[in-house]
């Protein structure tokens, strides 16, 4: 087996988190030929040692930054779980490549593209987590966004985290463990995710994006190590120029009408995106959808069918406006690598900047402000993420915060 092609290939910069998923893995290995008889429980136990067997749990907490990998990390100890290779997550066998692709039966993914997971979904998913497995070793109940639950709804998982079928592990993935309520926190192993070294996600856009090496490093340098940001930039020709005229947009700003002008045009910016990223993908839903109802495209939708079709398409406008969330969320996250920038100037720090190709303008700000309004605008900017993930108005939100960052006369 070439060390390349293992699941974790693509989980950079977290290698204690690799080491405490690889250990569990062998130790559910363990347990599953404990589970199947005594003696290959005997001959495999033996290898390992009962030590190794508590590095094993029902339900794990992966827990990092955006943009640090959870997902990928908690999708790669899924495939070793299921793994049948020599070696527990080898990437290789049909389980784990069913697993990275999304299609293994006993691996069940929850990841919203709507502002909240509903209750009934949460529903669902306990009902999968009392199936016994159909193929694998396990029955694996992977939440990507277990953050995007209300309280009342994270109350529902609670007995079946706390008491799961012997062969179900829950794996739940939020930016924070205070993301979850402490009754959830309590009953899982928590796993922590740190930012990944600029250099690591670098090489990880060469290897698997075939971007350029300077392009790479550029991209993960300006996104801080972010990978989804990262990966955008070095593979969107346009994403660069979009930055640039974000980041230098509120410089120019000389009055209250300018900003907001300023965050129309951000928030128009980021719906075309949104527009863009979900357009295509809605009709080809939609077209499926009438297809399998034995309907024609553009034809009229009997009475009957009518909910259906209305539920696609409110689905799809919660989705839409996720995207627009998401993508309106990107530009804060760039608007403070700037303020970052030029509060590292004023400070004299040696810290390297994020934003190197914008120079000047950060020296500008920097020498025109003082550290005291740099942190005011960077509060400004987080309270405006906050108000933007609590489904307040985009455009209210934007054109606040950019009336907080024009010059002040």
């Amino acid at each position: 087996m070439g060390a390349g092609m293992s699941v974790w290939e693509d989980v950079v910069g977290q290698e204690r988190v690799v080491a405490a998923f690889r250990a569990a893995a062998e130790a559910a290995r363990v347990a599953v030929a404990a589970r199947g008889g005594a003696e290959s429980g005997a001959g495999e136990g033996g290898a390992t040692g009962a030590a190794d067997a508590s590095a094993m749990t029902h339900a794990w907490l992966v827990t990092g930054p955006p943009g640090s990998g959870r997902s990928v990390a908690a999708r790669a100890f899924a495939a070793a779980l299921q793994c049948t290779g020599e070696v527990p997550g080898c990437g290789e066998c049909k389980a784990c490549r069913d697993v990275l692709s999304g299609s293994h039966p006993d691996v069940v993914r929850m990841a919203t593209e709507k502002l909240l997971i509903t209750m009934d979904e949460v529903k669902t998913l306990i009902g999968e987590a009392q199936r016994r497995p159909w193929t694998g070793h396990w029955r694996v109940i992977l939440v990507e966004d277990a953050d995007r639950m209300a309280e009342r709804t994270t109350n529902v998982l609670l007995k079946s985290i706390e008491e799961p079928p012997p062969q179900t592990v829950w794996i739940l993935c939020t930016p924070s463990a205070d993301d979850v309520l402490p009754t959830i926190r309590s009953r899982c192993r928590l796993v922590t995710l740190r930012v990944p070294p600029a250099d690591a996600v670098a090489e990880l856009l060469v290897r698997r994006d075939g971007a350029e090496p300077e392009l790479a490093a550029r991209a993960a340098r300006a996104s801080q190590s972010h990978i989804g940001l990262a990966r955008h930039l070095a593979t969107d020709p346009g994403a660069w120029e979009r930055r640039r005229s974000l980041l230098l947009a509120p410089i120019s700003l000389r009055s209250v009408g300018d900003a907001v002008l300023a965050a129309a045009d951000l928030v128009d910016a980021a719906e075309a995106e949104a527009a863009q990223a979900t357009t295509e993908r809605d009709a080809a839903e939609k077209a499926a959808l009438l297809r399998a109802l034995g309907l024609e495209e553009g034809g009229r939708v009997p009475p009957s069918l009518r909910a259906q079709v209305r539920q696609l398409e409110e689905d799809q406008k919660r989705r839409a406006r996720r995207a627009r969330t998401d993508v309106l969320d990107r530009a804060m996250i760039d608007l403070l690598s700037f303020y970052r920038d030029v509060l590292v100037v004023q400070l004299g720090s040696d810290v390297e900047q994020v934003n190197i190709d914008l120079s000047d303008a950060v020296a500008q700000v920097a020498a025109s402000t003082g550290p005291r309004q740099s942190l005011a605008r960077i509060a400004a900017i987080e309270e405006c993420r906050e108000r933007l993930r609590s489904n307040a108005a985009p455009l209210l939100a934007v054109e606040s915060l950019m009336v907080q960052l024009r010059p002040q006369a």
